[in-house]
């Protein structure tokens, strides 16, 4: 089989050198994408508050299914990896290609099921019988493209996985772009197009995916020839089903887990009131686009840890955890010292409360100071993913949400109020971030040690 001799071996050179130009593209990529949703609420905010709170309702059940697509991205990207580190490109044929269907095939029961549940779903999560017309308005068109949602996300995960993240940030920039162009011309009807409204916000959503989708493609098919012919054998196709999903699973869980934490947050301050809800909303607007490099860095160093896992160089995965500690802890003080001068300036920008100004940069100058904590979890998590071993990246994010956080929340809000309440966060990230490090470091030994094991047989 040939395999492009575009993407330098992640197996020999600098291991800092690797992850910055793997993790560089992802920067422009995450942020594009963050702007979905930003773009699409600023303009369906036009169309008046029912169609926004008409969309509001659908992001929880978007970003469920989303999880579902990022979870199994991780899988395919973890077991592509590996095979891809130990040489096996047969392996990594069949998995790209059993993956790519096991997602549409997932994708396809989203469909089927989100299209005959739009009632029963969206009056569970609150919404009046009024609203439903326009839920459903959003939802149907949404749901007849999950397939570009879904599959799509396992494409560009191959691709990261084989150590190309230059196409999968270039992708991901263009997508968002040609949604921006979108969005108000089918929304608003503009130059000649039909006024959709809703319809029109989830079309321009569907339609900048299926580009991803065609592109994503046309590089696994031409560039890198990574898609072989369909598994005709039961046994075979299920045998790679379970190595993505023995990852994928966990991932998603892991995933879903991400949004129940900043409910038990939002919740947890809305006991002061609404001006802290709304400070504390601000300052979660402000938190995203500070992390977007440590997001960048958890979305490359799995398939980085994984192809080193595959050939076996535990000197160089031992290397990547030494890397990983040094940056985050550097980047994580950086950001906290930044926003610490900068985060009244920025939170005016988005309310003149006084009320909300002082709890948006209470947050923003208590918790970053333990951004290095939470940036290792990030690829720690990634770094176990990559290795196969999904369960305490899970163990670490549920023991964050469930262990650790919630009764320091609770303490630090009976003994200081709403600063406690940060404290906690703030303890919760560190404490997390420690415990990570250790646990990487011990997995990677490990991995040394089943490695000798079996040279030795």
């Amino acid at each position: 089989m040939a395999i492009s001799g575009n993407n330098p071996s992640l197996l020999e050179g600098p291991v800092a050198g690797h992850l910055q130009r793997l993790a560089l593209p992802m920067v422009w990529g995450i942020l594009a994408t963050m702007s979905f949703n930003v773009v699409d609420t600023y303009f369906v905010a036009q169309l008046g508050n029912e169609s926004l709170a008409a969309m509001s309702f659908t992001f929880p059940v978007v970003m469920v299914i989303n999880a579902f697509a990022i979870g199994l991205g991780a899988g395919t990207s973890s077991a592509v990896a590996r095979a891809y580190g130990a040489g096996d490109l047969e392996k990594v044929r069949r998995l790209v290609t059993d993956a790519a269907l096991l997602a549409f095939l997932v994708a396809l029961a989203v469909s089927a099921l989100g299209l005959l549940t739009i009632g029963p779903l969206f009056r569970l999560l609150g919404a009046e019988d009024s609203m439903l017309p326009l839920i459903a308005d959003y939802m149907v068109p949404w749901y007849l493209g999950a397939t570009f949602a879904v599959v799509p996300m396992v494409c560009l995960s191959a691709l990261r996985a084989i150590g190309n993240s230059w196409v999968t940030g270039r992708i991901m920039v263009a997508v968002a772009l040609f949604n921006l162009v979108l969005d108000p011309l089918l929304i608003f009807g503009l130059l000649g197009f039909p006024r959709l409204e809703l319809q029109g916000a989830a079309l321009s959503t569907v339609i900048a995916r299926g580009v991803s989708f065609c592109a994503a493609f046309y590089f696994l098919v031409r560039r890198e020839q990574l898609l072989a012919a369909p598994q005709l054998r039961l046994g075979a196709l299920l045998e790679s089903w379970r190595n993505v999903l023995a990852v994928g699973l966990p991932a998603i869980a892991t995933n879903v887990i991400i949004p129940m934490a900043g409910g038990v947050v939002v919740a947890l301050v809305a006991v002061h009131g609404a001006e802290a809800v709304a400070g504390l909303g601000v300052a979660l607007r402000v938190e995203p686009l500070a992390l977007i490099v440590f997001y960048a860095l958890s979305s490359v160093v799995g398939p980085f840890m994984g192809q080193n896992a595959g050939a076996g160089h535990v000197d160089r995965m031992r290397e990547t955890v030494n890397v990983l500690a040094r940056f985050c802890l550097a980047f994580g003080l950086l950001l906290a010292g930044v926003l610490y001068f900068a985060a009244e300036p920025l939170v005016r920008l988005f309310s003149d409360s006084g009320a909300v100004i002082a709890v948006a940069v209470a947050y923003l100058t208590m918790v970053p100071f333990s951004y290095a904590g939470y940036g290792f979890v990030m690829s720690a998590n990634a770094s176990f993913n990559g290795l196969g071993r999904p369960l305490p990246a899970t163990l670490i994010s549920f023991l964050r949400v469930l262990g650790i956080y919630l009764p320091l929340a609770w303490l630090g809000n009976q003994l200081w109020g709403i600063t406690g309440l940060f404290a906690a966060t703030a303890a919760s990230n560190l404490l997390l971030g420690g415990l990570a490090w250790w646990w990487l470091r011990r997995t990677v030994d490990e991995h040394e040690y089943s490695e000798a094991g079996l040279q030795a047989q």
